[in-house]
């Protein structure tokens, strides 16, 4: 299986890092900004840039989604997971055209309001993961698994 690990860097990128159990033994590539806590982290791992800042920036949202275009192309990712933020949109939207599954973990300090991402992704995920019991009013569809730290 090859894994597609999306998200923008600080908070994000460190939700995702924790699930190194789960991506460490597996084909697996980064997305993020090239930022330095991005590139201290990653530094042994392979990782495409993405451009930022991607908040309601509809000029970087256009590069990121040619860029997701290519990099699923290329890569052919079987999963793609993202705890956010905005980049994970045009790689979940391109990605499910590609034929990959997405799950998506809604951020830790979200516990009764949606995030913008969230609510963006919620209808193509093939699962979508809170943190709070909450957060299932939200997204009714979701699944709680409890804090990842």
């Amino acid at each position: 299986m090859k894994v597609c690990l999306v998200g923008s860097s600080g908070g994000h990128l460190t939700h995702l890092y924790m699930l190194k159990k789960f991506w460490q033994n597996e084909n697996h590539f980064w997305v993020t900004f090239p930022k330095d806590d991005a590139k201290s982290l990653l530094k042994n791992e392979k990782v495409y840039s993405c451009y930022y800042p991607t908040n309601r920036n509809l000029k970087n949202l256009i590069k990121n989604t040619v860029l997701a275009y290519k990099v699923i192309k290329k890569e052919r990712p079987d999963l793609i997971i993202s705890s956010g933020a905005a980049v994970a949109v045009p790689f979940f939207y391109i990605g499910k055209l590609f034929g990959a599954k997405v799950i998506y973990i809604e951020v830790f300090d979200r516990m009764d309001k949606p995030t913008l991402t969230g609510k963006l992704v919620y209808p193509i995920t093939d699962k979508f993961i809170v943190q709070w019991d909450e957060m299932k009013k939200v997204y009714p569809k979701a699944i709680n698994l409890g804090s990842i730290f």
